[in-house]
């Protein structure tokens, strides 16, 4: 038996009748981390993949001490920093539904996409998936040498 399990498989499994979505960006964003954990057999660096916690509903004094630390509003939901093709790493915004991207989120997409990351939104976590793993098969360059004090 197989360690991995293709895309569509996944997908095959996720729309069986035992696992039915709901439409919301929570859920999707779910069944993505349970297939990241499934697929980080073929795809290793998936295993980097992480949320940002900056979104959804919490308690006042919860939301201020985050804010503290440091969580800005409209940094996209998910980072794998992964350098593939000409990009340092992958930004995800994830959406479900008509769910539109806000101001904030915007800006976030263009000044990340201007310091050479790959910043992209996806309606559900099937976008999510098919967009991991064509960049991962992105081409790898040389790493870069740090030039400085030993």
């Amino acid at each position: 038996m197989s360690e991995t399990m293709s895309v569509q498989e996944y997908r095959e499994k996720m729309s069986s009748g035992k696992t039915k979505r709901q439409d919301h960006e929570h859920q999707e964003q779910v069944y993505l981390f349970n297939w990241v954990a499934i697929m980080e057999r073929q795809y290793p660096e998936l295993s980097l993949l992480f949320a940002i916690p900056n979104g959804g509903q919490r308690h006042v004094l919860v939301a201020m001490k985050m804010k503290a630390e440091g969580v800005k509003s409209g940094v996209p939901d998910l980072f794998l920093p992964v350098a593939r093709g000409n990009y340092h790493g992958l930004f995800i915004e994830m959406k479900a539904g008509k769910n539109k991207t806000s101001e904030k989120q915007n800006v976030w997409i263009e000044k990340l996409t201007e310091q050479g990351y790959m910043v992209e939104v996806c309606y559900g976590s099937d976008e999510a998936q098919d967009l991991l793993v064509s960049y991962l098969e992105q081409p790898v360059y040389p790493k870069m040498q740090f030039v400085g004090k030993k």
